[in-house]
């Protein structure tokens, strides 16, 4: 561990204005972090990213809209977050296994989130190394392993265009006499859409076959409708390659039907209120889905809403759980129909922890810091430091560096307070631990809350601290006195091993 000692400019900082946080000041007299805390997975785990699919962790990047989760009521949800800072490290590997078999390559400082809080991957009841750590006794939250999504090669190809088609394209050929001419035969394909990552992915898809198709606007916006973008063809050869591509294979085949049943939700799915469902008035076409569902293990139910069209309704059930496993099964184009924005997440998936083993060897690890400070690993709600990006504001790494290069703001004390003695300084809230832990192991060196907190007691200006560092207890008489004058809060992660507790 190396210290940088250096004489700051300021210390009281003012938070972003687009920042979640609930306070407006921090103070951090660390930059890095002595805890040391690596929260690694290998690097083939797979996030889940805002598009609704996947993407190994090592191939995330900063900048990157991915899932996270915020409390909301009695549940945790979804919510979209931004990849602020992404690293790698070599850790010894420990392996994870879940009741319903997903397995986890983590570091040993690694917290997943679990019904009673969050865990390191190991740890002890008692000495140095005693935290909560995972056992046989504790259930991760999530919604379980992250099915592989397909590749899209031609047979998945095909099974989309035909599903696409059949919901939503129109294909005909016409013959009526034109004068001069010996033949009246028109030949027409057409697809419109509102939603363009569809029809992107069918234009694409029909080119590779090759059938050629031209786009046009169909219709314009309108005050409550979303413009329609359409593909189409006249050609004879081309519209009778699109009739052979709707035909139904004789024989089904996985790729082919992962294909289909996404052709098929973009064009006449939806998913909302908890719901996945896919609409259509032709039996064959809901039969298809209903083979395609089974051979994936879906369970399902088809329903009669007994309107007048005779359209029948595929209703997809077992849960977030179960809609999750469709999308990455199927991987449909139309994103805004994947969103699990505000999703609960209730635990109906078997994730209970069977063991926890050590693989005797280091491997290549990853992690990200997020703006919900976690993050969707295969299926299970994951811990990240939140502090690593500030340590790039220095040109340090958010990895290596961030362990084991700590920056000592020496003049933070009295910085702290010439600060709040200048005129313009109006007595808000400060916030510390926020971002570095303020207790950390290095204060036990160089002492630095204590002349923070005689500052901010004689301003009689409100503080609160967020630490996990045991130290916090040589500052009680401070903070009593400061409790005295102005108002205190000190928030502090207890660890125990009594379950009860």
């Amino acid at each position: 561990m190396t210290f940088y000692e250096v004489r700051a400019r300021s210390v009281i900082n003012k938070v972003p204005g687009g920042s979640r946080m609930p306070f407006g000041w921090t103070i951090n007299p660390y930059r890095g972090c002595s805890h040391a805390c690596r929260y690694c997975l290998v690097g083939e785990t797979p996030i889940l990213m805002a598009d609704g699919g996947t993407k190994p962790l090592a191939e995330v990047q900063v900048g990157d809209a991915i899932y996270g989760t915020v409390r909301k009521g009695a549940y945790r949800r979804f919510a979209v977050t931004e990849v602020l800072a992404h690293w790698r490290t070599v850790k010894p590997a420990y392996r994870v296994t879940l009741e319903d078999g997903t397995e986890l390559v983590a570091s040993a400082d690694h917290r997943f989130l679990t019904g009673r809080g969050w865990k390191h991957v190991t740890g002890a009841t008692s000495g140095a190394r005693r935290r909560p750590h995972l056992t046989t006794h504790d259930e991760l939250l999530g919604t379980g392993a992250f099915a592989d999504q397909p590749q899209p090669g031609p047979a998945y190809r095909r099974g989309y265009l035909c599903g696409m088609v059949r919901g939503d394209g129109h294909v005909g050929t016409y013959s009526y006499s034109r004068p001069g001419r010996t033949r009246g035969d028109v030949h027409r394909f057409r697809l419109a859409l509102t939603d363009l990552e569809a029809l992107d992915r069918a234009q694409e898809y029909l080119e590779s076959i090759p059938i050629s198709t031209q786009r046009f606007a169909f219709t314009p916006a309108t005050a409550v409708r979303r413009p329609l973008t359409g593909i189409r063809t006249s050609a004879r050869d081309g519209v009778n390659a699109v009739r052979e591509v709707m035909r139904w294979p004789d024989t089904l085949r996985d790729d082919w039907c992962r294909g289909f049943l996404a052709g098929i939700f973009d064009a006449e799915g939806s998913c909302s209120a908890g719901v996945l469902r896919i609409d259509n008035t032709d039996p064959d076409i809901i039969d298809w889905i209903a083979a395609c569902l089974r051979r994936f293990g879906f369970e399902f139910r088809v329903e009669d809403p007994g309107r007048a069209n005779a359209i029948r309704v595929v209703r997809l059930l077992g849960g977030m759980c179960e809609r999750l496993r469709f999308f990455h099964t199927t991987d449909p184009a139309i994103s805004r129909k994947r969103s699990v924005e505000g999703v609960a997440i209730k635990n109906r998936a078997r994730l209970r922890v069977v063991s926890v083993g050590e693989l005797g060897l280091e491997l290549p690890m990853y992690d990200i810091t997020t703006g919900t400070g976690d993050f969707i690993a295969d299926g299970v709600v994951s811990h990240n430091c939140f502090a690593r990006r500030t340590h790039e504001y220095l040109d340090l790494d958010a990895g290596i560096d961030f362990d084991t290069k700590v920056v000592v703001k020496l003049n933070a004390p009295e910085l702290v307070r010439v600060e709040l003695a200048r005129p313009r300084w109006a007595g808000e809230h400060i916030a510390m631990g926020t971002n570095v832990d303020c207790y950390q192991r290095a204060e036990g060196r160089y002492r630095l809350m204590p002349g923070i907190l005689a500052a901010l007691r004689d301003a009689r200006n409100p503080f609160s601290i967020l630490t996990k560092g045991t130290l916090v207890l040589r500052d009680l008489d401070l903070l009593r006195e400061s409790a005295e004058v102005t108002d205190v809060a000190v928030n502090l992660s207890i660890g125990s091993v009594d379950a009860t507790v």
